[in-house]
C-alpha cells in the first residue's frame, strides 16, 4: 500500500498583531501583542502537518524578520516551504485584529501592499505540487479578495484540473477581503468544484440562506463533494460524507476562549488530514473538533495548534 497523498495549500502568509483587551477598536490607541505567524492557509497547513499529513505551501513573504517568523513556525511543524518566495522589495503582509465588547472581530490587512500576493505563477506551482505527490490542495476564501492572488490561485487550480488532485475549500467569507464581485464569483466557482467543503455558520448563512445543513450538505454531495463539514463553533460540528445515510456530529469541548482566530482553519486542517490518512469520519471529526477547541485557548492564530497526541487526549476528555 502506497503512502497517502500530500496536502498542499497556497495563499496569504502574514504576521498578526492582536489588540489587548476588548471594547477598543483600531481607531484609538491601544497595546497590540505580536507578531504571531498567521494567514488562513498557513494556519490550516501547519495544523494538517501536526495532525500527521505530509504538507507543502506556496506563498510569499518579505525578506524581513516577520517573514522569518512565519517560515520558522511552518518549518518547525514539518511543512515544505520550498515554494515560498522571499521578496527583497516588499514587506511581509500584516493583519491587525481587535475585539469589541461582544467578542466580534475587526481586521485591518496590508495584503495588497505586501509580498503576500506575489507567490509563484500557476503552472509553476501546479507542476511542483504534482512532483511532491500532492493529492489535495486547500483554498480559503480569504485568499480570493486580492485580484493578483486570486488570479495566481485560480491559474494553479486550472493547471491541476484533470490531474487527480482534489480541492479542499473553506469559504471563509471575510468582509474586509471580499469587496470585489469577482471574489464572490470565485467562491461560488470553487464551491462547485470542491471535494472537501468546510463552511462555518456565518459562511452557510451567506451561501445557503434559510437552509439547514440537512438540505445544503446533501446537495453539495450530489454535485460531487466527498465530505461536507459544518463548523458551529461552541455548538460543535457536523460532517456528512458521500454514501452515508446522514451526518455524524461532534459535541463542543468545554474550553476557556482566549482568541478564536484560526479555530476554523485548525478544524479544517485536522479534518482533511485525518480523512486523507484513512480515519473513519467519526474519528476525523472528533479530532478536528478538538483541534478547533484547543486553538481558541491561546492568544495568536497559530499558538493553539496541536499535535496528534494532544488532539487525542483532548478528544478523549483527558
Amino acid at each position: 500500500m502506497g503512502r497517502p497523498p500530500a496536502i498542499a495549500t497556497l495563499g496569504e502568509l502574514l504576521v498578526e498583531f492582536v489588540r489587548e483587551g476588548r471594547g477598543g477598536g483600531h481607531g484609538e490607541g491601544g497595546v497590540y501583542a505580536g507578531p504571531f505567524p498567521s494567514g488562513a492557509p498557513a494556519i490550516f497547513i501547519d495544523q494538517a502537518a501536526r495532525a500527521g499529513a505530509r504538507t507543502a505551501i506556496a506563498g510569499a513573504v518579505g525578506r524581513d524578520a516577520f517573514g522569518a517568523v512565519v517560515l520558522g513556525r511552518l518549518e518547525a511543524a514539518g511543512v515544505d516551504v520550498s515554494l515560498v518566495e522571499r521578496d527583497p522589495a516588499l514587506p511581509t503582509g500584516i493583519a491587525f485584529v481587535s475585539y469589541d465588547a461582544a467578542g466580534a472581530r475587526e481586521f485591518v490587512y496590508t495584503i495588497a501592499a505586501s509580498a503576500a500576493p506575489r507567490f509563484p505563477h500557476g503552472h509553476e506551482v501546479a507542476a511542483a505540487f504534482l512532483r511532491m505527490g500532492v493529492g489535495v490542495v486547500h483554498v480559503t476564501g480569504s485568499s480570493l479578495g486580492d485580484g493578483g492572488m486570486r488570479a495566481r490561485l485560480l491559474a494553479t487550480l486550472d493547471a491541476l484540473e484533470g490531474r487527480g488532485v482534489r480541492l479542499s475549500f473553506d469559504p471563509n467569507l471575510r468582509p474586509e477581503l471580499m469587496a470585489e464581485a469577482a471574489a464572490g464569483e470565485a467562491v461560488r466557482r470553487l464551491l462547485g468544484r470542491a471535494a472537501f467543503v468546510l463552511p462555518s455558520e456565518a459562511d452557510a448563512a451567506a451561501l445557503f440562506p434559510h437552509e439547514p445543513f440537512e438540505v445544503w450538505a446533501p446537495r453539495l454531495l450530489g454535485q460531487g463533494a466527498e465530505a461536507v463539514a459544518f463548523k458551529r463553533g461552541a455548538a460543535g460540528a457536523s460532517l456528512w460524507v458521500r454514501g452515508a445515510a446522514g451526518p455524524v456530529h461532534a459535541p463542543p469541548l468545554p474550553v476557556r476562549e482566549a482568541d478564536p482566530t484560526g479555530a476554523g482553519d485548525c478544524f479544517g486542517g485536522t479534518l482533511v488530514a485525518r480523512l486523507v490518512l484513512g480515519d473513519a469520519p467519526e474519528e476525523a471529526l472528533r479530532l478536528a473538533a478538538a483541534a478547533g477547541a484547543l486553538a481558541v485557548t491561546r492568544v495568536g492564530p497559530m499558538e493553539g495548534n496541536s499535535d496528534l497526541d494532544a488532539l487525542r487526549r483532548a478528544a478523549a476528555g483527558a
